[in-house]
């Protein structure tokens, strides 16, 4: 069986971190299913999703440790092809990923105590988000 849900969310960019937890343990509890897995995907091209400790701290330490790495005014053919200075932002998604895969057993998420679902978007400024989450089992 399978079941899938989209979540809609605003959000700030700059690689703002939310967390997704809440939501995807309701779209399980919707699906009925015990056993399985939890495929968690970002649609676009400059948001990811990951799994941390979601704590105002360390969503502080993931935004600076990103911003070291792939700096906002970091120079990117992109941005001059395009003219929309986003080229970090398509970087960092690039290499964080666009989705997760998490089990389903029992029917609960497999996660840590400290463990969870997060989206980051990278881009420059605020969007409305759509991640898509789709659970395949029985």
């Amino acid at each position: 069986m399978i079941h899938a849900d989209t979540i809609t969310l605003h959000t700030a960019g700059f690689s703002e971190v939310r967390n997704l937890t809440s939501a995807v343990r309701r779209i399980l509890g919707d699906s009925g299913l015990a056993e399985g897995v939890c495929n968690v995907f970002a649609i676009g091209s400059t948001a990811s999703i990951t799994t941390i400790e979601f704590e105002p701290a360390l969503a502080a330490d993931m935004t600076d440790a990103l911003e070291k790495l792939w700096p906002r005014d970091l120079p990117t053919r992109h941005g001059d092809t395009w003219g929309d200075d986003n080229g970090f932002s398509h970087l960092r998604a690039s290499f964080m990923g666009p989705n997760i895969v998490v089990p389903v057993h029992r029917g609960e998420l497999v996660l840590g105590t400290w463990q969870q679902i997060v989206v980051i978007d990278h881009d420059n400024g605020p969007r409305e988000r759509r991640v898509f989450v789709q659970i395949v089992g029985e």
